[in-house]
């Protein structure tokens, strides 16, 4: 048996649909809204002079992944500058030097940011003058990240963006390690990482 409703039937399923809807964008900001209002943004400029290894190497892009001391990995893109990339191979001991802006916002993505975890925001420019003058830094970005390592010993947390790319943060606050945990998202703004200087440390 096959039951037809009428009109009113029809537009008061379609007013429920909307509404149900709406109850779960609702559900979802104050959700996130929760979280952001109990752990605030962090936002710092740094600058990094480290060493590491090579784990990853794109030759096409000139982008590198790199671990470091501590564990941390970065995903760094080799400037113009920097002439002798192409004898830089994986597993070679660098060291080196990018300056960063990172943003992190401990919150749910919205369906939004979900639908495009990658958006373009700002081209190429220039870091601060208090933080390098003259120091370039890549594209703006605002990507949805999964946490990946949290490192306590060291105080680092490194996630992963939606392009496969690395990014350590510091963590000042101890605090937020019981707060977040791996496989966690959240929403980070940074600069693409430009390296200032990139050298291979020879073997003796």
């Amino acid at each position: 048996m096959v039951f037809t409703g009428n009109g009113n039937t029809i537009n008061y399923m379609k007013k429920t649909n909307i509404l149900a809807l709406l109850l779960v964008l609702f559900v979802q900001f104050s959700f996130a809204q929760v979280i952001q209002d109990s752990m605030p943004s962090r936002e710092r400029w740094n600058k990094v002079s480290s060493e590491g290894t090579v784990t990853e190497i794109n030759k096409e892009t000139r982008e590198i992944t790199l671990m470091g001391p501590e564990g941390n990995l970065n995903t760094i893109k080799a400037g113009d500058n920097v002439k002798r990339f192409d004898e830089i191979q994986k597993d070679d001991r660098i060291k080196f030097e990018f300056i960063t802006y990172i943003k992190a916002e401990f919150r749910e993505p919205t369906l939004t940011e979900r639908a495009e975890p990658l958006q373009i925001i700002a081209e190429a420019g220039k870091a601060p003058e208090d933080v390098a003058p003259g120091g370039v830094v890549g594209a703006m970005a605002k990507a949805v990240v999964t946490i990946e390592v949290l490192n306590r010993p060291f105080m680092l947390a490194t996630v992963r963006g939606p392009a496969g790319n690395y990014i350590s943060i510091p963590i000042k606050d101890a605090a937020i390690f019981k707060q977040v945990h791996i496989g966690q998202e959240l929403i980070l703004t940074y600069a693409e990482a430009i390296a200032i200087s990139l050298e291979k440390i020879e073997e003796k």
